[in-house]
């Protein structure tokens, strides 16, 4: 099964960020380009949609990036990588408002957005893996 799933309002949002939990991104995979105002990240995601223990390469490009603040995320150390807990989008000037990454460890990404503009989509063939997320681990 290949994911393919645009996002324009909270609710769309909330299908990409539930496909997302989980997922890991490398510090080095995000990329902010100012010029055509879109930013790209690659992930590799659990699929929480299938019964076996699988992840796939996907990505998320997001248009109309007016500016990226990272928040406890070191963007020199690019071969880090971070665990995203969850996606929001608030509204500040309707269409225009704050999508924020949340990630654990207590780090985030900011993007100050002109109106909700993602495109998720897997890249690649799912692969088994033996780590399965446990969020009731304490």
């Amino acid at each position: 099964m290949t994911l393919k799933l645009i996002a324009t309002d909270a609710d769309d949002l909330k299908i990409v960020a539930s496909a997302l939990q989980d997922a890991i991104l490398r510090v080095g995979d995000i990329r902010f380009d100012p010029t055509s105002r879109s930013v790209s990240l690659r992930f590799t995601r659990f699929m929480h949609e299938t019964a076996a223990s699988e992840r796939v390469e996907c990505g998320i490009r997001i248009d109309g990036v007016m500016g990226l603040q990272s928040h406890g995320v070191d963007r020199t150390e690019r071969d880090a990588f971070m665990v995203v807990l969850d996606l929001a989008f608030e509204l500040t000037d309707a269409p225009a408002g704050l999508l924020t990454i949340t990630l654990a460890g207590g780090g985030s990404l900011r993007l100050s957005v002109e109106g909700l503009d993602l495109i998720l989509a897997d890249t690649g063939e799912p692969r088994r893996t033996r780590s399965k997320p446990d969020h009731d681990a304490a």
